[in-house]
C-alpha cells in the first residue's frame, strides 16, 4: 500500500527555509564582524577570548531551519510523518554538529596561530 499525504506541507517546507536563510544571513554578518575584529586587533595577540555565544543563536536558527526543510521534504516526497522526523533530525542535527565543531576548531586555530595560518592560497 502506498502512502500518499493528503495534506503535504509545502508552508513547513518554505517556512523552514526562510529560517535557514535568515539565520544563515545573521550567522554570516557575526561572523564577518569578529574575523574584523580579530584582523584589527591580530588574534593571537588579542584579549578577547573565542565567544560562541555569539554564533550559537544564528546556528541555532541555521540548524531548526534545516531540520524542518528536510522533514517536510520527505513527507512530501511519500515518506509517513513519523518515519520523515525520525530521518530527517537525525541527519540534521548530527550534520549540523559536526560543521560546529569543525567551526570550533577553525576558529580556536585562528585565535592560536593568527590570520595568516588559515592562507590557502600558499598551499597551491
Amino acid at each position: 500500500m502506498y502512502y500518499y499525504p493528503l495534506q503535504p506541507p509545502y508552508i513547513l517546507l518554505a517556512l523552514g527555509l526562510f529560517a535557514a536563510l535568515t539565520s544563515g544571513v545573521a550567522f554570516a554578518g557575526t561572523l564577518k564582524l569578529i574575523v574584523q575584529k580579530w584582523q584589527a586587533d591580530g588574534a593571537e595577540n588579542s584579549n578577547t577570548r573565542l565567544s560562541n555565544r555569539q554564533l550559537v543563536i544564528p546556528f541555532a536558527g541555521i540548524t531548526f531551519g534545516i531540520a524542518l526543510f528536510l522533514c517536510s521534504g520527505f513527507e512530501i516526497f511519500g515518506f509517513p510523518p513519523v518515519l520523515a522526523y525520525a530521518v530527517g533530525l537525525p541527519v540534521a542535527f548530527l550534520t549540523s554538529l559536526l560543521i560546529w565543531l569543525q567551526l570550533g576548531s577553525m576558529l580556536t586555530f585562528v585565535e592560536r596561530r593568527g590570520m595568516q595560518s588559515l592562507n590557502l592560497d600558499s598551499w597551491s
